[in-house]
């Protein structure tokens, strides 16, 4: 369980290459886009660089920065979680860090991005934690090129986490509107990459029609999709 493990603030520059060797392994791809000396300038300059510890071996790592300092908020840029540490809360206690973290640096939001299609992102981000989606960002890294995005579009949902006032899902009759999505796209992807690329374009118009009648996402339901309600 996550209370095993040690999440810690990383420092040298050997931690850095291994916090790199964990964003290439969970990616597959030449440090998985975060390099040590990227890691490393990150840290220097006060910014949330951390691994989480199973006894000495790394099994997870996760890299933010400060956004605006008049808005004091935090972008999670990347977190990187190696397989045989899933399913162990790791995400939770990485937000919980997270959270007291900003907080003793004057942080009230975090941001991140994420992928609208990946069920379980959906459900963790808004539902459990209460985070709101500001935007809809269409192919908004480009190709990415790793072994998880590589040949789909990387259209991403941007949050925002109110670390004081979390947003609550919308109760049944604020909802005006939703937008399915599948429960596994990952399994999609391998087994029908055409339709995995239908459904991205599917969704991302149903997304722009819901946005375009003047409503935004009020919150995630598993079963039922992304719930739209009125600005």
């Amino acid at each position: 369980m996550a209370d095993a493990l040690d999440i810690r603030e990383l420092h040298t520059i050997d931690e850095m290459v291994a916090a790199s060797a964990v964003f290439e392994a969970v990616w597959g791809s030449p440090d998985g886009g975060m390099p040590p000396n990227l890691l490393r300038a990150l840290e220097h300059s006060g910014n949330y660089v951390v691994g989480v510890f199973d006894g000495e071996r790394m099994v997870a790592a996760s890299a933010a920065f400060f956004g605006p300092p008049s808005s004091r908020s935090m972008h999670s840029h990347v977190t990187g979680v190696l397989p045989e540490a899933q399913a162990r809360g790791v995400g939770r206690a990485l937000k919980a860090h997270q959270r007291e973290w900003a907080f003793a640096h004057d942080v009230g939001t975090i941001t991140w991005t994420f992928d609208p299609l990946i069920a379980r992102n959906a459900h963790f981000n808004l539902e459990v934690l209460g985070g709101r989606v500001t935007d809809y960002l269409v192919d908004h890294y480009g190709d990415m090129g790793d072994a998880i995005n590589s040949g789909d579009e990387s259209d991403r949902l941007h949050v925002a986490w109110h670390l004081a006032s979390p947003a609550p899902t919308p109760a049944a009759s604020e909802v005006v509107g939703t937008v399915a999505i599948p429960p596994d796209i990952e399994a999609l992807r391998r087994d029908d990459p055409d339709a995995a690329a239908r459904l991205r374009r599917e969704v991302r118009d149903a997304f722009r029609a819901q946005l375009d009648a003047g409503l935004v996402v009020g919150g995630f339901r598993t079963g039922e999709g992304y719930l739209f309600v009125r600005s």
